[in-house]
């Protein structure tokens, strides 16, 4: 038996996995088998082979680097670099590409070194519709390095559907495919067709990228999301730099440089616009209003230690309201009230007793400005006076008290990070918190009507379309809930990373960034995938859409922002 054939064996024996259609054991397998090649990667018979393979059929492109994505990848890689070594060709390296950039330490996307004088070969186990080595692809194109070719050891479609490939220049290899593994393991088994029009497809082409300097690549969450106003687009940035730029090219309008922080905590506060003013926090403790066009101070709120929360305004008021978060263990959070022209406070509530980082939200419809803190309590108030109906707890905070808190002073189990969601149609105030909860509260009596729990926390703010609630979860998930029935009406998984970006729907079209940095584009009905663009940083802030110019702007955490344009 000559090795191709062992190795067919070696698949269907331990590889390859059937499952019953009608099975409930494994819900979420689309199709009725799978490959795991962890299964054989980590065997040294089955490696040799598939390392041996590969050898004879690229040692003429000797020397190189091969580059994959962790963690199956990383075995294999391992085990061809060893061959050409044993082989007598030892300028073979490799390294491997993160799901996204590490949080702690070197703060790495890539580990191992890229030689700028090899070529670059991207290595894997298998080769469907190849997002994943699209994600490589991005992340080493932003560092200046070009790819010459991929290599799976299965390949599960026609060369033509790699047209993204092949169009930049880069060549698609593999060691087997579907249809040469049909005899071996069945009818069914075999080349897969295009599913359906711009499932796999990147439908996005980048126009300019603006790098802000100095990212703080170790804070992992939401930071200051852009707004669009004129030809200006303004956001924050890790640098204390808080930037206009003009939205047609990139350039940078003018930039605002606001006071010393600590750990890279600057300018997380979403920006609001008021009449000719930009309004936003910072963690230097105060809070800004700059001239929109010339980025001159107008204003100045010093009321805080620390700004992380962003503004909301109530233009029929003339108000800006935002959280507070204060050093002092008597004095730890609260709500500003502005006036918006003069930056004047017109009322404050102290009472929170833990950090705020929650950007509250104005509902105009009953002025009234609701706000969560990490005390996790969500407190309405009228928004003339500060006076509060109610105030409601969440399950992860129920047992939380200051005087006897064991844990990180300034924080609870069931904080609440971001902000709300409001319902008209049936006057719900909707949120997520760290307690893995989304929250559906009845606006004038603030008692729960509805809860669903996630496996893990929420820190996005809920999006409300057409009598659903839009949300994602650091389960990596995005679901969507009926609010006539609370009927759960999909859920999906993105990208096996956490998610931390708000769902936002733009032309009737969902759209999530992961960590993973790709941004989504998703049906609304049934969540399914029908195009996306690899970014090479993680998206924790969601895209903005410009209909003047028709397109969208989408920030990533590493003070970055690209305008991109859509390909149809």
């Amino acid at each position: 038996m000559n090795k191709i054939e062992e190795l067919k064996e070696l698949i269907k024996e331990h590889a390859f996995i059937r499952f019953d259609q009608t099975s409930e054991e494994h819900p979420r397998i689309r199709n009725t088998w799978i490959f795991d090649f962890r299964m054989i990667l980590m065997e040294p018979r089955a490696s040799d082979i598939i390392a041996e393979l590969f050898f004879e059929k690229l040692k003429d492109e000797y020397p190189f680097q091969l580059g994959t994505l962790e963690i199956a990848g990383v075995p294999l890689a391992v085990a061809l670099m060893r061959k050409f070594h044993e082989k007598g060709y030892p300028e073979v390296s490799a390294f491997f590409v993160r799901k996204s950039r590490k949080k702690t330490g070197l703060l790495k996307m890539i580990d191992g070194q890229v030689h700028e004088d090899k070529k670059i070969i991207l290595v894997d186990d298998v080769m469907n519709t190849g997002s994943s080595f699209w994600r490589q692809i991005e992340a080493l194109d932003s560092l200046g390095f070009k790819i010459h070719s991929t290599w799976s050891i299965l390949k599960y479609r026609d060369l033509p559907q790699y047209k993204r490939f092949t169009n930049r220049d880069i060549s698609v290899h593999s060691l087997l495919t579907l249809n040469e593994m049909t005899e071996t393991l069945g009818d069914d088994v075999k080349n897969l067709e295009v599913p359906t029009p711009h499932s796999f497809e990147i439908i996005f082409d980048r126009e300019w990228i603006f790098k802000g300097k100095n990212p703080a690549l170790g804070l992992v969450f939401q930071k200051s999301q852009p707004v669009i106003d004129g030809d200006l687009l303004y956001f924050g940035t890790d640098s204390r730099d808080f930037v206009a730029l003009n939205k047609h090219t990139g350039e940078v309008a003018w930039t605002f440089e606001v006071g010393t922080v600590k750990h890279h905590k600057s300018v997380f506060s979403n920006p609001v616009i008021y009449k000719d003013l930009v309004i936003f926090g910072s963690y230097d403790g105060n809070t800004y209003a700059l001239d929109k066009l010339t980025g001159k101070q107008k204003w100045v709120s010093m009321e805080a230690d620390w700004v992380g929360s962003s503004p909301a305004v109530a233009p029929d008021l003339g108000l800006v309201f935002i959280g507070l978060e204060y050093g002092l263990i008597t004095k730890m959070g609260g709500l500003l009230a502005l006036n918006a022209e003069t930056g004047k406070p017109v009322w404050v509530d102290r009472s929170h007793t833990a950090l705020t980082h929650c950007s509250p939200h104005y509902i105009q419809k009953t002025k009234q400005v609701v706000i969560g803190s990490n005390d996790g309590t969500i407190r309405l108030h009228d928004a003339k006076t500060g006076k509060q109906p109610w105030s409601f707890t969440t399950f992860g905070s129920a047992d939380y008290n200051l005087k006897t808190w064991v844990g990180e002073i300034g924080f609870s189990k069931g904080d609440v990070k971001e902000s709300f969601a409001y319902d008209p149609v049936h006057d719900y105030i909707i949120f997520g918190s760290i307690d893995s909860f989304l929250y559906i509260l009845d606006r004038k009596t603030g008692h729960l009507v509805h809860h669903f729990k996630c496996e893990f926390g929420i820190l996005s703010t809920p999006y409300v379309y057409k009598n659903v609630v839009y949300f994602t979860s650091m389960d990596k998930r995005v679901r969507a809930i009926d609010l006539k029935t609370f009927e759960l009406l999909f859920e999906n998984r993105l990208d096996d990373t956490r998610i931390f970006s708000s769902p936002i729907i733009i032309k009737d079209k969902l759209y999530v960034g992961t960590n993973g940095g790709r941004l989504h584009e998703l049906d609304l009905k049934t969540g399914t995938s029908l195009g996306y663009f690899q970014a090479a940083e993680r998206i924790t802030n969601n895209v903005i859409y410009d209909q003047a110019e028709n397109a969208y702007y989408l920030p990533t955490y590493a003070n970055e922002i690209l305008k991109l344009k859509r390909k149809d």
